[in-house]
């Protein structure tokens, strides 16, 4: 940990208050931040420090790179002191990753055990569901069990329901609360507060609300080998119904999500209560109100990428020939680099920059539309998409990477004003509910 930063503006834990993860790529966002926060007041509180693992190697950035950031952005307000803010060490798969960022001082850990989930059990029938099936303890704890949620629906854990769950999270569920077994141990060592975050949402299906109670009652229980989470659990993410792609507005039936947030957060009230987390957050202002209103506040935010975009927006202001080459550098590295995302743009959909010989244009086609959805539909205007994958083969380019960093530099006031006036709406719109 950098025992060089002041404790009075070390990030803390934020337990169960309204929280929003902003995620600083590039480590030049948090004033924008810190003013959008400002600007909009409300409970929320904001977390400045935010970067995955496999982010930080798209940038070639280091958790104490992250952290420093964010902490000399905090230095510079006019009563640091006052400041309540978090650090949240994001999509945590290793006791490795967690060392990593235990060091730098991140507060909030998100445990993401995707790797060993599996994404097929939805589909399996019955045969091939019982031959997948390996006894599992906390079956029959539930079995033939119906469980009534007060101000939600009443849980049926029947054979099937059990056994499918235990093929497809059984894994995950031991392997979240091992690490968390590391996260405890790496925090204590290190005199560090900690809290926990876990993360189920990189699923192709949404996560059913039976999931959901077993997922986060087995956390918080633990088993023989690892201890429960207990309080510790402060956020759940599950996978939501919709559809919640990179860099635009969300894809789906905002009431139909609304009615399915409720369940999903009278199952956090009663096992904790926790918050329930929106990943993939950036850019989803149709459904933040319906989030607010079904937690009644008890909600974690997280966005990153849109705060990437916003740093484009600010070098196509000072400099659109380089806005033009980054465009141009990331519809050639598009089709590799979507590779981890959950995103449908195609660049045969959007024009190259050569055939738009308008700087106007080519911003509106790239970093526009990013709320022009149809449910059901999806949108026609994908060009943000394909900066919003790109973003670390740009930042890691020797030639565009510094450029663009340079433009940052040299106009910071501009990209504080961008942001700003880009997450007041964001947080307005939580804030509204």
């Amino acid at each position: 940990m950098n025992t060089s930063t002041p404790p009075s503006i070390r990030p803390v834990t934020l337990g169960l208050t309204p929280s929003f993860g902003f995620g600083d790529r590039l480590g030049f966002a948090t004033p924008g931040h810190l003013a959008a926060l400002s600007q909009a007041g409300g409970p929320i509180k904001g977390i400045f420090a935010q970067q995955s693992i496999r982010e930080m190697q798209r940038t070639a950035r280091t958790p104490s790179q992250v952290m420093s950031a964010a902490t000399q952005a905090v230095a510079k307000t006019s009563n640091p002191a006052s400041l309540v803010w978090g650090a949240d060490a994001d999509h945590l798969k290793t006791s490795a990753d967690v060392d990593l960022t235990a060091e730098a001082g991140f507060a909030f850990f998100t445990i993401d055990p995707s790797d060993h989930v599996d994404q097929d059990a939805d589909s399996y029938d019955a045969a091939t569901l019982e031959a997948k099936y390996q006894p599992t303890a906390w079956v029959e704890t539930y079995r033939e069990e119906s469980i009534s949620i007060p101000e939600g629906s009443t849980i049926t854990l029947d054979d099937i329901t059990l056994k499918r769950a235990a093929v497809k999270y059984g894994l995950a569920i031991t392997h979240a609360l091992k690490l968390a077994a590391h996260i405890k141990h790496a925090a204590e060592q290190r005199g560090l507060p900690y809290e926990i975050e876990v993360s189920v949402d990189e699923t192709d299906q949404p996560t059913s609300i039976a999931e959901h109670y077993i997922i986060a009652d087995q956390l918080r229980r633990g088993n023989d080998e690892y201890p429960g989470l207990g309080s510790r659990l402060v956020s759940l993410a599950p996978r939501f119904v919709g559809e919640l792609e990179k860099g635009i507005d969300y894809i789906g039936d905002v009431d139909a999500l609304e009615t399915s947030l409720r369940e999903h957060a009278a199952v956090a009230e009663h096992l904790g209560p926790y918050k329930l987390s929106l990943h993939s957050g950036s850019d989803k202002l149709s459904m933040y109100p319906a989030l607010a209103r079904a937690t009644r506040g008890r909600f974690h935010v997280k966005t990153a990428g849109t705060s990437y975009l916003e740093a484009v927006r600010a070098v196509a202001h000072h400099a659109p020939e380089l806005f033009r080459r980054v465009v141009d550098f990331s519809r050639g590295c598009y089709g590799v680099d979507r590779a981890t995302y959950h995103v449908h743009a195609e660049v045969t959909d959007v024009p190259a920059p050569a055939d738009v010989s308008d700087d106007h244009e080519l911003v509106d086609l790239y970093l526009e539309h990013w709320a022009d959805v149809t449910p059901g539909e999806g949108f026609t205007k994908p060009g943000r998409q394909i900066l919003h994958c790109a973003f670390g083969s740009v930042m890691t380019d020797e030639g565009l990477g510094p450029e663009v960093r340079q433009v940052l530099c040299e106009h910071p006031d501009t990209y504080r004003e961008i942001l700003a006036e880009h997450f007041v709406r964001h947080l307005e719109s939580l804030n509204s509910a």
